[in-house]
């Protein structure tokens, strides 16, 4: 083995161990932020399941940031109650 090709095996593998440590950095972060929309969703919503809510003038602020998980709530209620019917109605049987 020349020392070019003992260069060019050090060079990709130093770029394997990068692109592995960026991959898990991501992953760390993802997963981080979804903990912390679970937190933001649960410190808003938390009056439904028993906690304390904020001050009202807060939670009439971030409302509008609760969009999706309120929207996401409602459709799994609404599936709850009848989730034959969901069923008969994704597959369009009258």
């Amino acid at each position: 083995m020349t020392k070019e090709q003992l260069v060019q095996k050090l060079k990709s593998a130093w770029y394997i161990i990068r692109q592995v440590h960026r991959e898990k950095a991501t992953d760390m972060l993802e997963f981080e932020v979804k903990e912390l929309q679970n937190l933001f969703s649960l410190m808003v919503l938390g009056s439904l399941v028993g906690l304390p809510s904020p001050p009202p003038a807060i939670a009439f602020e971030l409302i509008p940031l609760m969009e999706d998980e309120i929207r996401t709530m409602t459709s799994r209620a609404d599936f709850a109650q009848d989730p034959l019917g969901a069923l008969v109605g994704m597959l369009n049987i009258d």
